[in-house]
């Protein structure tokens, strides 16, 4: 991966923040925030989404270009599914817990909360919401967060309701779950501070242990997002949408430049050619007979459409990013139409189109050698849509980059997604009341920062072990275990290392409830299970969930010996190798001990069978 000098670019970069809350209830409605299996729906609906003017009279060209495909969003119903999710009843007043927690974040922030705050739609126009918007508040604004590099600002935290969960796509549009819409969510913007792929992660990280400080927002995979802003001083800024992983964030940068920089070269070139699109054409009649398995089959029944692109020949294949080129960009756009992709004549003869239907091609258009064809091969509908659309993309190719919304592949490549939203999505809700926050009691948690370094002095735990337990999904258990008096080691060890390998040796870790590993621990400190038992107990616990801790010991067989009983196995593990005793005297501890453990099978704790053996060796040596 390239590596530019980001200063001399001038690389500018900021963050949104997507982080759901886990409150009891959603945050228009009274229904539960906890997530769904779509095969545990009870019912479906349909509804069809059409752009409406702002209150300026203003339509947003997100919002024009989503109309112009038309497709169905199906939503998918539970027996918890309210009429407010169905937008057949008005939205509640705002959730006050998730309004605390929120007003939480903004004093960890340094931010000003407001003092009215006024609930806004927002126009959503990929169908995740039944309403078809979004209702968002703006709850604080002007704070700040240090990095080495440096403070980064931050603009503004709104709370907002989460989208619905897309299930999949489907024939005649997209299908939609009900479940996760309407969890409270905050949307945390920082200003364009960030001047680096390093600093841009550093923020994130630094947000995010920031909220899960909170002890208030959900974990795991789509629980959080975050959106990454880009542009260099001759580009544009571009927001990359979805990026799921911390990891990805330095990634997404450095390719997001990379693929500004080599637009820019490519306007440079074109505009150096004179370069210009032409209009598009109808090419059907080029492809008859044709052996090309696709335009074949887009034959029955629809068309080939064309376009020239004057000047453009070798910048079509252009690489902008690794496997994505400037007809990959074409093809993104070509695709939001319906369109399955497109086929441009810096690839071809391929794809069984022969080198003779490109020649016929370039002379039915009017391209020479120095131009370059795209073409569309779909129904009617699609392919003169979708040509139009490359078409459009390839003029604005010779302006330079285009501000644009994209979303984050697997890879940190990026695919086009829609136009920048602009204010005109924006309006007043007038279901929802506004309400006055009040910050003056909210008090700011121990950050897991404080926390670590907490659990180091007071518990003595190790560096490692004290990170990973202040900023796991278990550390409450963890503080309800140490106020129990049962030891910060043990129940640190056993909620993180244990849990983990337990889990790489294919455990059904996540059967285990805070009652399960309470109660392991409980036994442990009580005495009634040794810990070399406690990864036999709990892999009994994650087979049979429904066992209590005590069932559990039972069922694995390691229900505590007495005393008389560990001697008696001592003794004949150093009966057994008397002669090995007679020769090394202590030296044969090691092993023996090993040995010991294993005849008890866990069911005494070490320490003991330790100082038995150590007594047993000393007799006979």
């Amino acid at each position: 991966m390239t590596e530019y000098d980001y200063e001399e670019l001038g690389l500018v970069a900021g963050l949104e923040i997507h982080q759901q809350l886990d409150t009891a209830t959603k945050l228009y409605c009274q229904c539960p925030t906890d997530r769904r299996e779509p095969e545990e729906a009870t019912r479906a609906f349909t509804r069809y989404l059409h752009p409406t003017k702002s209150e300026l009279g203003e339509i947003d060209d997100a919002a024009l270009e989503e109309s112009r495909v038309d497709r169905e969003f199906e939503y998918l119903a539970f027996d918890s599914t309210c009429l407010v999710e169905e937008d057949d009843e008005p939205p509640h007043h705002i959730d006050d817990e998730a309004l605390d927690v929120t007003m939480q974040i903004a004093a960890m922030l340094d931010m000003s909360v407001v003092d009215q705050a006024h609930v806004m739609r927002k126009l959503v126009v990929d169908g995740s919401n039944t309403s078809g918007f979004q209702r968002t508040t703006l709850v604080g604004q002007d704070g700040q967060l240090q990095t080495s590099d440096g403070p980064v600002g931050v603009e503004d935290l709104l709370l907002e309701e989460e989208s619905a969960g897309r299930v999949e796509e489907t024939d005649d549009g997209v299908r939609y779950s009900l479940d996760r819409l309407g969890i409270p969510l905050v949307e945390i913007g920082t200003s364009p501070d960030i001047s680096s792929p390093e600093q841009a992660r550093e923020a994130a990280e630094r947000i995010g242990m920031l909220l899960r400080s909170t002890g208030k927002v959900k974990r795991g995979l789509g629980t959080i997002r975050q959106d990454v802003n880009v542009s260099i001083a001759d580009g544009a800024r571009v927001e990359m949408k979805g990026v799921q992983s911390l990891d990805d964030i330095e990634d997404l940068v450095r390719l997001e430049v990379q693929r500004q920089v080599e637009l820019l070269e490519i306007r440079d070139e074109l505009q150096a050619r004179d370069a210009h699109v032409g209009e598009t054409q109808d090419v059907t009649a080029t492809f008859e007979g044709t052996e090309s398995g696709v335009i074949k089959g887009a034959l029955d029944g629809g068309k080939v459409t064309a376009v020239p692109l004057y000047g453009f020949d070798g910048l079509v294949g252009h690489e902008l990013q690794p496997d994505r080129r400037l007809g990959t960009e074409f093809s993104d756009h070509a695709k939001r139409h319906g369109a399955g992709g497109i086929f441009h004549t810096d690839e071809l003869p391929a794809y069984g189109v022969t080198a003779e239907e490109v020649d016929a091609l370039k002379e039915a258009v009017g391209a020479g050698d120095d131009d370059a064809v795209a073409i569309v091969a779909a129904d009617t509908e699609t392919a003169e849509l979708a040509i139009e659309a490359v078409k459009e993309r390839a003029e604005t190719a010779i302006e330079g980059v285009p501000e644009e919304t994209r979303g984050a592949n697997d890879d940190a490549t990026t695919r086009y997604l829609r136009p920048l939203p602009g204010a005109a999505r924006m309006y007043p809700e007038t279901d929802v009341p506004p309400v006055e926050p009040d910050p003056s009691e909210v008090e700011i948690p121990e950050l897991l920062t404080e926390r670590v370094e907490r659990y180091q002095e007071e518990f003595g735990l190790g560096a490692g072990l004290a990170e990973q337990v202040a900023f796991g999904r278990r550390m409450p258990l963890f503080e309800t275990a140490v106020a129990e008096g049962i030891d910060a080691t043990l129940a640190a060890g056993t909620l993180e290392s244990t849990t983990t390998e337990l889990r790489r040796d294919d455990v059904a870790v996540e059967n285990l409830t805070d009652d399960h590993l309470l109660g392991v621990l409980r036994l442990v400190d009580d005495g009634d299970l040794a810990k070399e038992g406690v990864v036999d107990v709990l892999t009994v616990l994650a087979e049979n969930p429904g066992l209590t801790a005590e069932e559990a010991v039972e069922e694995a067989g390691l229900s505590g010996v007495d005393e008389a009983e560990v001697r008696a196995a001592v003794q004949e593990v150093v009966d057994r190798n008397e002669e090995q005793v007679e020769e090394q005297g202590m030296g044969a501890f090691s092993a023996l001990m090993g040995e010991a453990m294993g005849a008890l099978r866990g069911k005494a704790d070490g320490e003991i069978v330790s100082s038995t053996l150590r007594e047993e060796i000393q007799k006979r040596a």
